[in-house]
C-alpha cells in the first residue's frame, strides 16, 4: 500500500505480457516493488537447438522461478485464453517486447494497457528501433512509456528517459543498458499513474518528419562499402550482435560484429579493398576512409578477434588486398 494525501493506495494488479530477456528486467523490477503480479503473458514454447527440445521464453523462465502463473497462448484471441485474462481481473496490464494486442485484450483493464518502447517517441516507432537508431548514426535515444491505442507505437506518452550512444557503442550493448534503465522507468510510470502525477500527452503531431524502425532483414545487412565510412561503421555496430552485417569473401559470407573507423592514414582508400597493416589490423576501404574490423565470423566458423582470422587465412583471388606499412 502506498500513501497519498493521507491515504492508503492499492497497489494495482498486473498482468505483465513480454517474451525475451530484454523483458525480464521489467518484470522483475515489478516484482521487487512489491507490485501483484496476477499472471505472466509469453510466447508458447517453442523447438530449439540440435535435438529440437521445447524451449522456455526468458520471461517463461523468471515467471516460474518467482511462482507467477503463465498463459501461453497461440492466439490472442482465443476465447478460452480472453476468459481467463477476465477471471483474473487485472487493474493494468504490462507489455514489454510481445506482439500487437488486440484492442479486447489492450483494452480490457480499467487502468488500460503500458508498453516500454526502446525509443524516444514518437521517433522510431516499429519493431527495431535500438537498431535503426545506431544505423542512423544517432548520438542518442531513450525509453518511452505509454498507453496503447489503435495504431503501433502512437498511444499518448507518458514518461522518457534519454540514453547517450557512444561513437563504437553496439546495438547489443544499447540493449542491455535500455533494459535496466526501462525496467526503473516502467516503476516510475505506473506509479505516477497511482499518484495521478503523470499527464498522458499526445505523440507530437507538428509534422516533424518521422524515422520508422521497421522489421530487419537480410538486404539490411549487406555492407556497401562505397557508402560513407561512417554510414558502414554505424549499420555494423546497428546490428551487432544479431543478426550481424556481412559483406562476401568469395562465395562465402563474411560478419563483422565490431568495428572502428581508422584515421590518420595516409593513403587514399579504395572502396572494397581490404587492407593489412604490419600490426595485424584488417581494414575495409569505404568512401571517405577505412573501417577497421576487431570481431569477424567467417561463415561455417565461431567469432573471432581479427588477428585470429587472418592467421592462416587464404583469401578468394577475387579479392584486392594491399599490405601497408604504418610506422
Amino acid at each position: 500500500m502506498d500513501e497519498k494525501k493521507g491515504q492508503l493506495i492499492k497497489k494495482p494488479g498486473i498482468i505483465f505480457m513480454g517474451t525475451p530477456e530484454f523483458a525480464v528486467a521489467s518484470l522483475k523490477a515489478l516484482v521487487e516493488a512489491g507490485y501483484p503480479l496476477l499472471a505472466v503473458v509469453t510466447a508458447p514454447d517453442k523447438p530449439a537447438g540440435r535435438g529440437l527440445h521445447l524451449k522456455e521464453s526468458a520471461v517463461k523462465q523468471y515467471a516460474v522461478r518467482a511462482n507467477i502463473p503463465v498463459l501461453q497462448p497461440e492466439k490472442l484471441r482465443n476465447p478460452e485464453f480472453l476468459d481467463s485474462l477476465k477471471k483474473l481481473g487485472a487493474d493494468l496490464q504490462v507489455v514489454v517486447a510481445f506482439r500487437m494486442l488486440p484492442e479486447l485484450v489492450w483494452n480490457m483493464p480499467p487502468m488500460g494497457t503500458l508498453n516500454v518502447h526502446g525509443s524516444l517517441l514518437p521517433q522510431y516507432r516499429g519493431a527495431a528501433p535500438i537498431n535503426w537508431a545506431i544505423i542512423n548514426g544517432e548520438q542518442e535515444t531513450g525509453v518511452t512509456t505509454f498507453k496503447l491505442q489503435h495504431a503501433i507505437d502512437t498511444g499518448d506518452l507518458l514518461l522518457q528517459e534519454k540514453i547517450q550512444i557512444e561513437p563504437n557503442e553496439t546495438a547489443g550493448q544499447i540493449h542491455d543498458r535500455m533494459m535496466e534503465v526501462g525496467a526503473q522507468v516502467l516503476v516510475k510510470t505506473i506509479e505516477g499513474l497511482m499518484e495521478d502525477s503523470i499527464v498522458p500527452m499526445p505523440q507530437n503531431k507538428t509534422g516533424e518528419a518521422l524515422l520508422h524502425a521497421p522489421k530487419i532483414f537480410t538486404d539490411t545487412c549487406k555492407i556497401d562499402p562505397a557508402q560513407s565510412v561512417s554510414e558502414v561503421h554505424n549499420l555494423i555496430r546497428g546490428l551487432s550482435p544479431f543478426p550481424g552485417a556481412f559483406i562476401y569473401l568469395g562465395d562465402k559470407t563474411f560478419k563483422i560484429y565490431e568495428s572502428e573507423i581508422s584515421e590518420n592514414l595516409t593513403i587514399k582508400p579504395i572502396a572494397g579493398t581490404w587492407y593489412i597493416d604490419n600490426k595485424n589490423n584488417l581494414m575495409l576501404g569505404c568512401k571517405g576512409g577505412f573501417v577497421s574490423l576487431k570481431l569477424v565470423q567467417l561463415e561455417g566458423k565461431k567469432k573471432m578477434p581479427v588477428s585470429d582470422f587472418l592467421r592462416g587465412f587464404r583469401w578468394p583471388e577475387e579479392a584486392i588486398v594491399q599490405m601497408l606499412e604504418l610506422p
